[in-house]
């Protein structure tokens, strides 16, 4: 049986809730797919996930459930997915910077200053092109099928950074990837690839000066208590992804796979509102914590990373996803 994403993904758009009544539920076979992933129960990621669990149990009368293990429990995202690779897990969540090490297309959301605007990112990750990129792992043994929105990141600190002259020599940790790491460099600081659960740690010892993240995420890891300021550089948007395991996908009837699409779908839209809601109040609740959110010269930033747009342009694969992204509209 072959994965047929693209058919699926046609027809789910035009689905109605209604229309999952029509689907011989009675005929279908029991089956408990697993889905681990590293957020804690309160992220809006992890709210739409569970949403999507009760969706699929409701909309097959019970005869699909789908059993979450949040928090890291079988690991981090690059554990999670070789699961995946090895047929020992059916569904992770991950983020672009994380996919891709396993297919380059996705290193093009760690181009800084990609998107014109707000619109113009929804309507990729979620377009054409989006869909596209979400194939571009099946030769890993595994596909994305949902994207949510993750806001943008910025830089945190312990002191104000406005310009490019004020990270030099500060140590930032990233994400660990070719992009990011030259990112930092070309800012003049230290990129310090160091683990996620570690940052808060590692800023409160100086170990580390600064990291970068979206709004919620500095407010729920409590890296705001030990990084007063937050720079609103928005250098990258970068978005997170549900992703299945093409073996557990192939063994799905195509009943099974529309109710999981469609409720894929809507966890897509239950997350966009949540995601809103959620950065307002991490705002508030920074402040209120003593954070202050710093405004910065935007154009010094886009100047000083122009290289990296080279470096896009002239490599084959990824000048293409670049092509395509700038080719989609802003409207």
């Amino acid at each position: 049986m072959t994965f047929k994403l693209k058919t699926l993904t046609a027809s789910m758009l035009l689905a109605a809730p209604l229309a999952l009544a029509s689907f011989s539920s009675m005929a279908m076979d029991k089956i408990t797919l697993k889905l681990a992933h590293n957020l804690d129960n309160s992220h809006v990621v992890a709210k739409a996930l569970d949403a999507m669990a009760k969706e699929i149990s409701t909309a097959s009368d019970g005869k699909m459930k789908l059993r979450i293990y949040p928090g890291g429990q079988m690991g981090g995202p690059r554990e999670t997915i070789e699961l995946l690779q090895n047929g020992a897990l059916d569904f992770t969540k991950a983020s672009a910077s994380e996919m891709e090490p396993f297919a380059p297309a996705f290193s093009i959301f760690s181009l800084p200053y990609l998107f014109k605007n707000a619109k113009q990112f929804d309507n990729v990750i979620h377009g054409p092109v989006g869909e596209e990129l979400m194939q571009q792992t099946k030769e890993k043994g595994f596909v994305s099928i949902a994207a949510y929105e993750a806001g943008t990141r910025s830089f945190y600190a312990k002191k104000e950074i406005k310009t490019p002259a004020d990270m030099k020599g500060l140590k930032i940790r990233v994400v660990a990837t070719p992009t990011t790491l030259k990112l930092i460099e070309l800012l003049g600081a230290s990129p310090t690839p160091i683990p996620f659960g570690e940052v808060y740690t590692a800023l409160q010892q100086g170990v580390i000066d600064g990291a970068e993240n979206n709004e919620p995420s500095y407010v729920q890891t409590r890296h705001v208590e030990v990084a007063k300021f937050y720079s609103e550089d928005q250098h990258t948007a970068v978005p997170d992804y549900l992703v299945v395991s093409t073996k557990a996908w192939d063994k799905l009837s195509d009943e099974q796979r529309q109710i999981i699409m469609t409720a894929a779908k809507h966890s897509e839209e239950y997350e966009a509102k949540l995601w809103n809601e959620q950065v307002e109040q991490s705002r508030k609740d920074a402040i209120a914590a003593g954070a202050k959110f710093v405004q910065v010269d935007k154009e010094a930033f886009r100047e000083a990373l122009k290289p990296l747009y080279a470096d896009f342009q002239n490599d084959p694969e990824r000048s293409v996803w670049l092509k395509k992204i700038e080719a989609v509209s802003d409207q």
